[in-house]
């Protein structure tokens, strides 16, 4: 990473990517300072209805340690657009797999018992003699 200082309130840095691609990221603001970074300890937390399921729509870094973070709640649609610390951000991407790795054990537990439920059925058309030869 690369950083310069450019015209005005402007503060490029340029970041190499694992593609080989060069992007350059430009900092608005006084002597090219960074935006402040909100101090928030429960980013999946909606300020405006106190739901737990809030999640980021869009992100990007703000700052050698801060990240722009737009923030959606499912229940109330309320949008939250902040600047957030390192330490902030990284304590809501864990929050963020805690909820994927336990919608993922849900959703398991449900095609469980969706496929005992079906292969408990089939068995029973096949013991009625529901089910024939000529139906496959």
């Amino acid at each position: 990473m690369e950083s310069q200082t450019g015209p005005g309130d402007r503060h490029v840095k340029r970041v190499v990517l694992p593609s080989g691609k060069t992007i350059e990221v430009v900092y608005l603001g006084e002597d090219g300072a960074a935006p402040a970074p909100e101090r928030a300890a429960d980013l999946h937390v909606c300020l405006h209805c106190d739901s737990a399921l809030a999640y980021p729509v869009d992100w990007e870094e703000a700052g050698k340690d801060s990240w722009s973070v737009v923030i959606r709640c499912p229940e109330c649609e309320h949008i939250r657009e902040g600047v957030f610390g390192q330490t902030v951000v990284e304590a809501f991407d864990e929050k963020l797999d805690e909820g994927a790795e336990a919608l993922m054990a849900d959703y398991r537990r449900l095609l469980r018992a969706n496929m005992a439920e079906e292969t408990e059925r089939f068995a029973h058309a096949l013991l009625a003699g529901a089910i024939v030869p000529e139906d496959f």
